[in-house]
């Protein structure tokens, strides 16, 4: 009898039962109006939600409509939006799979064009100046920790003051609390990738001469408050997660990272989801050293120094190396995205990989029992065995269970 796959084995993180290891990352898709979720996201979501993914994130979701990056983003900042992520929310449930929602706020970096509305240049997203705020309300007025601009030719931010740093600690806490109205299992606070609680992080974008700026504690001390809020308006039976950036291109370290997950371990922080870049605008020194799992080292150090669950992301392509990652300890969870965009069905395909049947991956019943017959007649009109593709010195008959 084979062992089960760590990646296919459950998870249990507070009182959220996840069915197996495999997350979808959180993916922007600039697909919203006027902030809302629409058939656009129930398709694109639907199929996760019936995929095998034992948990699966919306898109990075703006806490503030001054947040947004671009005009499509989508938001929780009122009330109006609870009910049509009900449905997604309710969709994903019936079919046994976890959800949750990334909260966000792009501080300096709102304002931007999708990426592909380019520059006649073809320099970076289109700015959009003298827009309205996606909520109507007034000019689209970008907020940051100092008043630095992203990068040159981007507009200059105006700097918060501290009542309206509380202000936005708030607002994540209340779009939590709308999060669990609309029944999602996890929240995960976005705070990396050049956004705004990445931007207090940064020594940087952070200037600032006072109680949120100077020290690396200064500076971690607004992501901390947001984690606070969150964790007060979100019930104890549900995980909390962090997307960090690991280390950046402007002088955050990984040993930074480990201090703040270690402090966010404290605030009621259940895993950190350990990305890493985006503070600058020319990422070509990364690009350029791009491997496979190319952050999991990251995910590793954060678990083991820090003492908390980690979840791994950023080019993690194979069934093998997925399973690898969990095995060394490197992390509890792999989370794909845009792989699985490439291939929604990429829990089966990996069930498979790994010797296990196709409904191994968590199916509804309406696509395992017929996948498993396609694994019987097509590898030899039984289950017990068939060849993977692999090169012929490399084949192996596997067990299926």
């Amino acid at each position: 009898m084979r062992t089960t796959p760590l990646l296919f084995t459950s998870l249990d993180l507070r009182g959220v039962h996840l069915k197996n290891r495999i997350v979808l990352s959180p993916m922007l898709t600039y697909s919203g109006h006027g902030g809302h979720v629409n058939d656009w996201h129930f398709t694109h979501l639907g199929k996760y939600a019936i995929s095998g993914v034992g948990l699966f994130f919306v898109e990075s979701t703006n806490v503030d409509a001054a947040g947004c990056t671009t005009s499509s983003d989508l938001g929780l900042w009122a009330d109006d939006f609870i009910a049509p992520f009900k449905r997604i929310v309710d969709f994903a449930h019936r079919y046994g799979a976890a959800i949750g929602i990334q909260l966000g706020h792009s501080g300096r970096k709102a304002a931007s064009g999708t990426p592909w509305e380019r520059s006649p240049a073809g320099e970076g997203s289109k700015l959009l100046k003298g827009l309205q705020r996606v909520d109507n309300t007034g000019p689209w007025e970008l907020v940051a920790p100092s008043a630095l601009a992203h990068a040159a030719g981007h507009p200059v931010p105006r700097a918060l003051s501290v009542n309206e740093i509380h202000q936005l600690a708030d607002a994540w806490g209340q779009a939590a609390a709308r999060a669990e109205h609309a029944g999602f299992d996890v929240v995960e606070v976005h705070a990396g990738h050049g956004y705004l609680i990445h931007q207090f992080l940064s020594p940087k974008a952070n200037r600032r001469n006072d109680e949120y700026g100077g020290t690396l504690q200064a500076r971690m001390r607004f992501g901390l408050e947001v984690a606070d809020e969150v964790r007060r308006h979100w019930p104890e039976n549900k995980p909390l997660f962090f997307r960090i950036s690991a280390v950046d291109d402007s002088g955050l370290t990984i040993e930074d990272s480990v201090a703040f997950s270690t402090a966010l371990k404290t605030k009621g922080v259940d895993v950190i989801d350990c990305s890493s870049a985006g503070m600058a605008t020319d990422n070509s020194h990364l690009l350029a050293h791009l491997r496979y799992g190319y952050q999991v080292p990251y995910a590793r150090q954060v678990r083991a120094e820090a003492g908390i669950k980690t979840m791994a992301v950023g080019l993690i392509i194979h069934a093998d190396h997925a399973e690898q990652i969990l095995q060394s300890g490197s992390a509890d969870l792999v989370a794909l995205g845009r792989e699985l965009m490439h291939n929604p069905n990429w829990p089966i395909d990996a069930a498979l990989k790994l010797g296990r049947k196709a409904s191994a991956a968590g199916l509804p019943q309406a696509y395992g029992y017929w996948l498993d017959k396609r694994a019987a007649a097509a590898f030899g009109g039984t289950p017990s065995t068939f060849r993977i593709g692999m090169e012929p010195e490399q084949m192996e008959r596997v067990k299926l269970e």
